[in-house]
């Protein structure tokens, strides 16, 4: 029996914040959370700053203008 293996890319749908952690949800319906320690800029940044953010890529990743982040949704899910 031999199986076809496909390879997808995670895309990020939507963005959210705790007090400390930064949610992704993904468009295949998982969700993903890394603490906001990870990221100064955004632990830095005001509220109104950290919702002003946009997909880039088409959901590949997503970036903050006014706190100069680009976070790549991949880098969230590698493993090292």
């Amino acid at each position: 029996m031999s199986f076809l293996a496909i390879k997808f890319e995670p895309l990020a749908v939507e963005v959210g914040f705790t007090d400390t952690m930064l949610r992704i949800v993904l468009a295949d319906g998982r969700e993903i959370s890394s603490p906001l320690a990870w990221f100064p800029r955004l632990l830095n940044a005001t509220p109104e700053q950290r919702r002003n953010w946009r997909l880039i890529g088409g959901g590949i990743g997503i970036h903050w203008e006014s706190v100069d982040e680009d976070i790549s949704v991949e880098s969230l899910l590698a493993v090292k």
